[in-house]
């Protein structure tokens, strides 16, 4: 059942630096912006927390510098009182967030400034008001308007995270869906681990997961849709043979997937208010790991037509089918960027597995990771970060084998991991949090 989560916004100033790059996080070895951020006015456990999240978020990303307080000389500072710039200038700082908690009753108002040190100026300020318990949303959310001021970029700190945990040998691996917030707060379980799961996707609502799963009375892999709201789970589609590589289209109603049958796999796109199906592929081949283009046009996806591995782009009527991917080695994994801008992929060159970029028309590529098997990329909600999974070698006893998920920026800088309680694998990365979401 939802719930009103929200009221956004109140006072939000639209002049100022969010059509301003301050920090150019393309160019060359980037220094991270250095912003002071002064303790929130309230004095309650609950500012002192969304504070410490917001740094979080921002120190996270790798272009944002906490400075220390022990070193600021303005140490009292309320929303309605200009800053001594002078002062911040002296440690050097280039930003200023001044903020305020109030609670009354379960209802959480925080407002916030962001001031330019050097320009001497106001950059933005706004205010949130939403319940209590959602005070970890309001942080996120204060993180991506600050995050936006400082490099020009969309915040991408209100988002969660899908993906496999694993756990046990590698023969006998137990594998279950687990979600959590991007910074890996709010970890939970979505299933118990009786059934293998694969290759989670959220929804463009964020509301459902499609993912494969090995459920012993179907006898075979199929394609399931979760609700997140509700727990129930149903199958996508009817089909003999192995259903897998599920992607929903960007409206949300429908499903791609490649159907395994009889020694070649076709990717179908199912109707998920009638469940009909339309082949879109029809060689005798192996084609899978669809994704469409964000306006829903064209698909990308992995084939071995050609003979070996390789990424073909089609229209969304299985038409004009293409080859882009022209380098060495195989690829596979292909997701395009929510901006339409990038395709992300898996490449193996020579034994060695990579992440890499390239253009839609397959122009452009280069290689951001590499490792034992990195695989899986997943594009955050504004195409400029991606998830993916890095798991070590196993041993010949068939311990080790450690998988873990990682953050990169599409430069190839600032790799970071995320902290899972088991190994992660198959991660998907959510569109940006509806407001009403629970």
């Amino acid at each position: 059942m939802k719930k009103i989560l929200f009221l956004l916004w109140c006072a939000w100033m639209p002049l100022l630096l969010y059509s301003e790059v301050v920090v150019d996080i393309d160019q060359g070895q980037v220094k991270p912006f250095p912003l002071a951020v002064l303790p929130f006015q309230g004095n309650t456990k609950i500012s002192e927390q969304i504070r410490s999240v917001v740094i979080e978020d921002l120190e996270r990303s790798g272009f944002v510098e906490v400075l220390d307080p022990n070193s600021y000389i303005q140490t009292n500072l309320d929303l309605q009182t200009t800053p001594r710039f002078e002062d911040w200038k002296l440690i050097n700082s280039r930003g200023l967030v001044v903020g305020e908690v109030l609670e009354r009753g379960k209802i959480l108002t925080v407002r916030f400034k962001f001031w330019d040190v050097y320009e001497q100026s106001l950059s933005v300020e706004f205010e949130f008001k939403t319940d209590m318990k959602h005070w970890r949303r309001i942080a996120h959310l204060t993180a991506n308007k600050i995050y936006k001021v400082i490099t020009g970029e969309e915040g991408y700190f209100d988002t969660r995270i899908i993906y496999v945990s694993e756990r046990g040998p590698q023969k006998k691996r137990i594998k279950r869906l687990a979600i959590m917030d991007q910074d890996g707060a709010n970890h939970k379980y979505l299933t118990n681990g009786d059934a293998s799961v694969i290759t989670p996707r959220f929804s463009p609502n964020s509301q459902k997961i499609v993912y494969m799963s090995y459920e012993t009375h179907l006898r075979q892999a199929k394609v399931h849709q979760l609700d997140l709201e509700t727990g129930k789970t149903s199958l996508v589609g009817i089909f003999e043979g192995i259903t897998y590589a599920p992607r929903f289209s960007p409206d949300g109603s429908k499903v791609i997937m490649s159907q395994a049958y009889k020694g070649s796999s076709s990717l179908y796109e199912v109707d998920l208010a009638t469940q009909k199906a339309k082949r879109l592929t029809t060689d005798d081949v192996i084609d899978t790991s669809p994704c469409y283009s964000p306006d829903g046009t064209e698909i990308i996806f992995n084939s071995d037509r050609g003979g070996t591995k390789q990424l073909y782009v089609m229209s969304s009527t299985g038409q004009n089918i293409r080859r882009i991917s022209f380098g060495g080695g195989v690829y596979a994994t292909p997701v395009w960027s929510p901006d339409g801008e990038w395709i992300a992929f898996t490449k193996v060159e020579n034994g060695q597995f990579f992440i890499g970029l390239m253009k839609p028309d397959g122009s452009e590529e280069r290689l951001i990771s590499t490792g034992f098997l990195v695989e899986g990329p997943t594009w955050a909600p504004n195409s400029r970060l991606l998830v993916f999974y890095n798991q070590e070698r196993w041993g010949k006893n068939g311990t080790g084998g450690k998988a873990s998920l990682y953050t990169i920026h599409v430069s190839g800088r600032n790799k970071k991991i995320i902290q899972t309680p088991e190994d992660a694998t198959d991660p998907a990365w959510s569109p940006p949090l509806p407001f009403d979401q629970i």
